[in-house]
Parts: C-alpha cells; structure tokens; sequence
C-alpha cells in the first residue's frame, strides 16, 4: 500500500452514508496519535468553562480519580468509533454515557458544546501537525458521525456543518471561558497525569511544552503565565517535525484504536464496557435532561 492509497479509497466513499467507516480509517490508520492528543486537547479545553470544570471538581472524577476517567472517556468514545452506533458493544457505549451524563447538573449549551470540541479540535491539531491536512470527506464524515453521536445523546440543536460547529464552539468560548479556581484544579490534575506517563525528570519540561501547545484564551482562563515565544516555537516546530518524519513511514496496515494506547492504565487485565464510566456522586444534583430529549438509545436500559 502506497501513503495516499488509503486517501484515495476515502475519496470514493459516501461521507454521509459512510460517516463511521471513514472516520474510524482516520482516526485508526490515517492519524491514531494525532487524534489521541487532539481529543485530549478537546476535553481539557472544556474545563475552561466553569460550569464544566466545577461540576468535575465536584464530582473528584478528574482530581482523586484522574487516570480512570482518562481511561473510560477515550475507551468509551473509542468503542463507538470501533464498532460502530449499531454494533452491541457501541450501544452499551452510548448507554452508559447517557446514564453519566443523566446524573448531573449539565445544560444541552455545555453539552453541545463539549461535543463541537470532537470536531473541531482533531482538524485544527491535525492541520497545524499532522502528516498531512484531512480531505474534505473526512471533514464531512467527523461531522455526520458527532451529528448522530449528539442525536443519541439527546442533545437540541446541533450542528449540522463543519462551519458550523467550529463557529458554535468559538462562540461559546469567547463568552464563556472564565477565572475558576476549582475549574483550575481539574486542570492541574490532567496536566500531572499527562507528566505522569514519562520518567519524573522529564515532568517540568513536558508542563512547560503542554503550556506552549495551549492558546492565550485557554491559557488566561487558567491564569497559566504565557510560555515564550521562543519556547512556543519550538515546542510547535518539534511538533509540525514529527508530522514530517510519520509522512515518510509506510502507512499503517492494522488499525491502532485507544483501547492500545499505552497510555491506558487502569486496564491490565482488560474490562467490560458495561462497567466503565462514573457512578453518581451523592449531594450533587441530577441532569435535567428529561427523557424527552433522550435518543431510543440512550433510554434502551
């Protein structure tokens, strides 16, 4: 298989009818790091909205219990993308999403827009450091396929176009990205967990360079100090390199999906999707999203 052989392939797919396929191809053979590290962007990024980062402070999910929730996030999305909205396993997936999300205090606007994070964030990493920028069929495809994933999440009015969704998650962060202590304690204990994955000496320069990656907004929200320009420069450069160096490996022949990633640790023994995800906390209220606004999926318990 030639690199572009498999672009060419996703060229002559349906990006409407084939919105699972093509993005699970992109994300599993075409750029399975890239998406790994986008998506984690995406997430932390959403801390920055306190209504976000205080509801995950107060639930300790992401400061006592930071490794699992790292661990059932990317499993569980992941296991949507592997097997698809039908398979058995996707559907547990999308259940067991629903029964967290149903627990909690979470407006359809913090939901909508954690979902607009999924599209938007792997296009901006990979254009800016991928080995090469994603088509349009796959832009389109990423779309249709976060458009059912919010249908099944119950989620009013969702995006239905790229632009659209980026102008939805651009606007939602300029007027509601915001100083919160607690949203900043969240972030704290990603980024220590990020450093914990690489020997301990290694920990300040991976902060410093995680920083650099960061934008000003996101970067004032925390009230993080602004790396450099220098270090930004090269940290980004570092990273735009190594886009350079995967486009001249031979493309990748098995799919690679986060359930091995290496970066998973809370599984080594493997795991039920049925048992992943969060359990309610007692004293924190429940999700207002009334079963009316609930996919047949999400209510099939």
């Amino acid at each position: 298989m030639k690199r572009f052989e498999r672009l060419a392939r996703i060229r002559t797919m349906d990006p409407e009818k084939e919105a699972t396929e093509i993005y699970r191809l992109t994300v599993a053979y075409e750029f399975p790091w890239d998406f790994t590290r986008a998506l984690e962007l995406a997430l932390y990024r959403t801390y920055a909205v306190p209504s976000i980062g205080r509801l995950l402070a107060e639930t300790a999910e992401l400061t006592d219990r930071t490794q699992k929730r790292y661990d059932d996030t990317s499993l569980l999305l992941d296991t949507v993308v592997e097997h698809g909205f039908g398979s058995e396993q996707g559907l547990t997936a999308i259940r067991r999403i629903n029964q967290m999300h149903r627990s909690y205090d979470i407006s359809n606007d913090d939901m909508r827009y954690v979902l607009c994070t999924f599209v938007v964030m792997p296009k901006r990493w990979i254009d800016a450091y991928g080995w090469r920028r994603l088509s349009r069929h796959e832009i389109d495809a990423s779309t249709v396929h976060h458009r059912a994933l919010g249908r099944h999440m119950g989620i009013k009015g969702v995006p239905e176009t790229y632009e659209e969704f980026e102008a939805c998650l651009d606007a939602y962060e300029e007027s509601h990205f915001a100083w919160d202590p607690q949203a900043r304690q969240v972030s704290d204990a990603t980024l220590a967990l990020m450093a914990s994955w690489y020997p301990r000496p290694l920990a300040p320069l991976l902060h410093t360079a995680t920083l650099a990656l960061l934008d000003e907004p996101l970067l004032q929200a925390f009230r993080y100090p602004v790396p450099s320009a220098v270090t930004r420069a090269v940290v980004r450069r570092a990273v735009r390199l190594r886009g350079r160096a995967v486009r001249l490996l031979p493309p990748r022949r098995a799919p690679h999906f986060a359930r091995q990633n290496w970066e998973i640790k809370g599984y080594p023994n493997g795991y039920r999707v049925e048992d992943l995800g969060t359990r309610p906390v007692p004293g924190v209220r429940g999700c207002p999203i009334g079963d009316g606004n609930r996919s047949e999926v999400g209510r099939a318990e």
